[in-house]
């Protein structure tokens, strides 16, 4: 059943799991990589199956590894499971909560984008006479997601016992810190496949149905919220909900051990009317806000009317910087022929991605950052980089051209 190919005929619930990895993740606990796992497939199958049927089957340890955030000086915690704990049970779940799901809900969900979750917020934003957004963030959320709250909420949908306890296995298995184990009490590790799929249930039930079922029938106006994982917006027509939303949004996430980052949670005006209402009451300019990496802030089109408009945020700009930075610094002694496809295809990457309307200026701006770096990356591939000057690397990079930016993306007509 995990051992089918793709290809070969096998229904979405056969679940092609291990040729649906990838063969270059690295490797867990036991150092078994991809490669290794493949020369004795078969056999490894049928032990896993054993395993699970027999009900001995335990997940292993997630190795733990700290990766930097977007700022450069605060760390993350990543996992790195074990090849067998990766993918099946995430596979399986998938099948059962993604009909589920409300449609405002689009992280690590089939068929649903960054790009999709930005246009439908454009959307809503526009069409439902909002004049207020309030710009969320909870607390660690994967660090504090309760194990006892979790499997609860997964039991009044999954029957099957024998499923909820390799959850629960999965969720108590651990994580290894410089050789040593670690009890889990709390939270699900990031970077596992299984741990964006846990999320999605949990603050399915914290807040999606919550905010359809509860909330919004006792709003004045109208109401609306974007979610991808745990970063969502909230936007409001009335400012007296909108003022009242935050209070009891904390009490609900207090619930079940959650807690909202009042320091980074934001009310602002938004919308139409925005900046002639922030002129008459003296507030200053419209507020903005950040959401998939682009910073979404009010404008106008040509014709005059208003107009939501993105560029890539402050932060996300610097973050791609640096690592565009550290990756040209690891490659001093990379053939040059080596390196400039590669860089070609990060570049392009980028533009694929933050290629939007009104985006133009920061992908210029990127594209020169990434030109200085590599002049200067040239530069010190040798102690005769102080020859090459700006005009010589121009020369080079007329026969070598830098990926630019191509046509920007319509995200309207993307998704009509």
């Amino acid at each position: 059943m995990l051992g089918c190919r793709p290809g070969d005929g096998c229904s979405p619930r056969k679940l092609c799991a291990f040729w649906s990895l990838n063969p270059k993740i690295a490797a867990g606990v036991d150092r078994v990589t991809w490669q290794q796992y493949k020369r004795e497939l078969e056999f490894n199958l049928e032990v896993l199956q054993e395993k699970l049927v027999t009900k001995t089957y335990h997940p292993q340890p997630v190795v733990r590894r700290w990766i930097p955030k977007g700022d450069g000086q605060q760390f993350r915690p990543l996992g790195i499971p074990a090849h067998e704990d990766k993918k099946a049970v995430a596979l399986l779940l998938e099948q059962i909560y993604d009909q589920d799901f409300c449609d405002f809900s689009y992280g690590f969900r089939p068929g649903r984008s960054c790009h999709k979750a930005s246009h439908d917020l454009r959307q809503g934003l526009l069409n439902n006479g909002i004049r207020f957004v309030i710009d969320c963030d909870i607390r660690s959320f994967l660090d504090n997601v309760n194990h006892e709250r979790l499997v609860e909420l997964l039991r009044t949908r999954i029957g099957d016992p024998r499923m909820l306890r390799l959850i629960e296995r999965f969720l108590k298995a651990g994580v290894m810190i410089e050789g040593r184990r670690h009890e889990t009490v709390d939270g699900v590790p990031q970077g596992v496949v299984l741990s964006p799929l846990l999320a999605n249930v949990y603050l399915h039930y914290v807040l999606d149905q919550w905010f359809e079922r509860d909330v919004k029938p006792r709003l004045k106006g109208e109401a609306y919220l974007v979610r991808y994982a745990d970063d969502f917006i909230c936007a409001f027509e009335i400012e007296a909900d909108a003022r009242r939303f935050p209070e009891v949004l904390v009490k609900r996430l207090g619930r079940y051990s959650l807690e909202l980052a009042l320091e980074k949670t934001k009310l602002l005006r938004f919308g139409r009317f925005a900046e002639r209402d922030s002129t008459r009451l003296g507030e200053g300019r419209p507020g903005v806000f950040d959401f998939l990496g682009f910073t979404h802030y009010g404008g106008r089109s040509r014709a005059g009317k208003f107009k939501l408009k993105r560029r890539t945020s402050k932060k996300k700009l610097r973050a791609k910087v640096r690592d565009m930075k550290d990756w040209l610094r690891s490659q001093l002694t990379v053939p040059i022929a080596e390196v400039w496809p590669i860089l070609n295809a990060k570049l392009r990457g980028h533009y694929q991605y933050y290629g939007i309307n009104d985006n133009w200026p920061q992908l210029m701006k990127y594209h020169c950052l990434v030109e200085r770096l590599s002049f200067r990356w040239m530069r010190r591939r040798s102690h005769k980089g102080k020859t090459h000057s700006w005009s010589n690397f121009g020369d080079f990079v007329k026969q070598h051209p830098l990926a630019l930016p191509r046509k920007l993306t319509d995200l309207i007509a993307l998704h009509r």
